[in-house]
């Protein structure tokens, strides 16, 4: 959201003109906070409980729609409560780690449900993941154990030799209904879904004991080291998310929320979910989000609700106008990043009455959510929180006189940072150095603490907000956090390569920023026409689709400041325009197998949209 309009800004009088629709979900959101905030680490609580609550409140009910499979709620439950007791039997308790790489399907609910009920760890771990990338997720966790789905085996077998776990602690899940054909485990997997058979389907006495302050996820986000960082998601902080976000989107026994995002993220598995156990509705899930399939889903499930992130809204908005767009009953998504060049389009399109936008991270503390249906905006916080004046070029706050941080005024862009308190903890990483780097101390009062989002907003108004810029060695595209350092490794790593500055450049109506990096080449050397296509073969191998860059700029040297830092603020600005810079630049169109150059004629079709990336 980087550019804002007038009528953007919000004052009472607007605030005023939407209370009607809001008095709605008062009784319903008031109920929810109730649960989020009369609570304290030590209270019971969590996505166990607040399951089991559901089960209880419509047992017969839709729980989980995914292909061909439904589970009611009792169903599901009782799915979860062999596995919980299973894993019981083997001396899994509070606590522990078990790493989970299954792709969105009915066995990760179910296992994710049974790990909460023991108050074990689940570590979601990214499906894309592989090779050293995955061994360090799921070490720095301390996995005790790793649940595979088929579809992961074959990373999990590459690095399995690496891997902190014992033998005797690989489980699989087939590649199928496994509650109807439990299938044959390879050599060297423990058949989870033919082990539980013979466990009891009631429920297990360990849910009751979990605590707010018990880990329920781990959840894996992109770091300045070039591998993932590891966020603590506690039962505490579900039940604040299920409380606010879950009760805001109102749901009911009626509803079925549609998500195709993946779970391993918080909006999926967190936001997405939370809503539909609130309600007593019906999750539909579908393992991979396709444009094509999308509406015909959404009939076939006959939801009334999406869950999205910006470049979903985009990939449909591109997509052919079809008798689909609205013959569904969907009026109302949940998700983040969506842009204003479309917000409206979207809502008109696709008969859409309320977008809840929302604002969160998977170790931040403070959140926005737009509960009052405005349009560009993420929406209004409770959670105390400060947008203050940054110096992107120094890479830090400004500060008055007196040493304080200055709050941007109504309609300025800023840093936001979010207050520490007993209401609104920072729960960390799993790494101590990056917690301190994190937190900034005195900022308007000595002793204060605030957590740095390494996000800029801009303040328009009652408490809301509208989403400019990501700052640092992260920037996020289709739908992704992408490591600079992560990528930089791998280009590095391309034997005519000597260095690779990354960072990600904006395309004209697209979401995020796509990957560019800056090359060095080794003495000698030049790029010919194999290693056009042996580069993108090479990335291919060790990143994820998202991260490959799109473009590439061969440097003689690389700029960098007086203490080492990459220049990469000019970079950014010249991005991939022939007439900035007489450096080679190249880019991997849609579809090609190999990187080309960018010539005056691609440059212009590129910013003319007609390539789709």
């Amino acid at each position: 959201m980087s550019q804002m309009l007038q009528t953007d800004l919000i004052g009472i009088t607007d605030v005023i003109t939407r209370l009607p629709q809001f008095f709605n979900k008062v009784p319903n959101l008031l109920s929810g906070l109730k649960q989020a905030y009369i609570r304290t680490p030590n209270t019971p609580t969590g996505l166990a409980l607040a399951f089991e609550k559901a089960v209880k409140r419509n047992p017969h009910g839709n729980a989980l729609l995914f292909e061909d499979q439904r589970y009611s709620y009792q169903e599901l439950n009782d799915w979860a409560n062999q596995i919980a007791h299973y894993y019981l039997s083997l001396g899994v308790c509070k606590g522990d780690v078990i790493a989970v790489m299954i792709e969105n399907r009915s066995e990760l609910l179910a296992t994710v449900i049974a790990l909460a009920k023991i108050g074990a760890t689940s570590a979601l771990v990214n499906t894309s993941q592989t090779g050293k990338v995955l061994v360090h997720s799921v070490n720095l966790v301390k996995s005790v154990a790793i649940i595979a789905g088929e579809e992961c085996r074959k990373a999990v077998d590459e690095i399995r030799n690496d891997l902190n776990i014992a033998e005797d602690r690989f489980f699989w899940f087939a590649d199928q209904t496994t509650r109807q054909d439990v299938g044959t485990a390879p050599q060297g997997y423990i058949n989870l879904a033919e082990k539980i058979l013979q466990f009891p389907k009631f429920n297990v006495p360990t849910t009751h004991k979990v605590k707010g302050k018990d880990g329920l996820f781990y959840i894996y986000t992109s770091g300045t080291t070039g591998l993932p960082k590891a966020v603590i998601f506690t039962n505490s902080r579900w039940t604040l998310a299920y409380g606010t976000y879950g009760h805001i989107l109102n749901l009911n026994e009626d509803d079925v929320m549609y998500c195709t995002l993946p779970l391993y993220h918080a909006t999926g598995m967190v936001v997405c979910w939370c809503g539909v156990i609130a309600g007593g509705g019906t999750l539909a899930l579908r393992r991979k989000f396709s444009t094509s399939a999308f509406w015909s889903d959404v009939q076939k499930f006959n939801a009334s609700a999406i869950g999205y992130v910006g470049e979903l809204c985009r990939y449909l908005m591109d997509a052919p106008v079809s008798d689909h767009d609205r013959a569904h009953r969907v009026t109302k998504m949940i998700g983040n990043g969506m842009r204003p060049n479309i917000w409206g389009k979207f809502k008109e399109r696709f008969g859409i009455k309320e977008i809840l936008e929302l604002y969160a991270s998977s170790e931040g503390n403070v959140g926005f959510s737009n509960i009052f249906n405005f349009d560009n905006t993420v929406g209004f916080s409770p959670t105390p929180y400060a947008i203050v004046e940054f110096d992107k070029e120094n890479n830090e706050a400004i500060r008055d006189s007196n040493g304080d941080c200055i709050k941007v005024q109504k309609g300025g862009v800023g840093l936001l940072i979010g207050k520490i308190t007993s209401r609104s903890p920072f729960d960390g990483y799993t790494d101590s150095d990056k917690n301190k780097s994190v937190i900034m101390k005195d900022v308007f009062k000595k002793g204060d603490s605030y957590f740095i989002t390494g996000d800029l907003v801009r303040d328009i108004g009652f408490r809301h907000a509208q989403f400019v810029d990501r700052l640092g060695d992260t920037f996020r595209w289709k739908g992704e956090n992408v490591s600079t350092t992560e990528v930089e490794n791998i280009v590095s790593d391309y034997p005519k390569i000597a260095e690779a500055v990354v960072y990600g450049v904006e395309i004209p109506n697209t979401n995020g920023r796509a990957g560019m990096a800056a090359i060095t080449l080794h003495n000698g050397d030049a790029l010919n026409e194999q290693d056009l296509s042996n580069m993108v073969l090479d990335f291919k191998k060790h990143l994820p689709a998202y991260a490959i860059p799109v473009f590439l700029r061969v440097q003689k040297t690389v700029e960098t400041t007086g203490t080492f830092k990459y220049q990469k603020n000019k970079l950014k600005e010249e991005n991939f325009d022939p007439k900035k810079t007489s450096d080679r630049l190249m880019v991997l169109l849609p579809s090609a197998s190999a990187y080309s150059d960018v010539n005056a004629e691609i440059y212009d079709n590129i910013e003319a949209y007609k390539y789709r990336f």
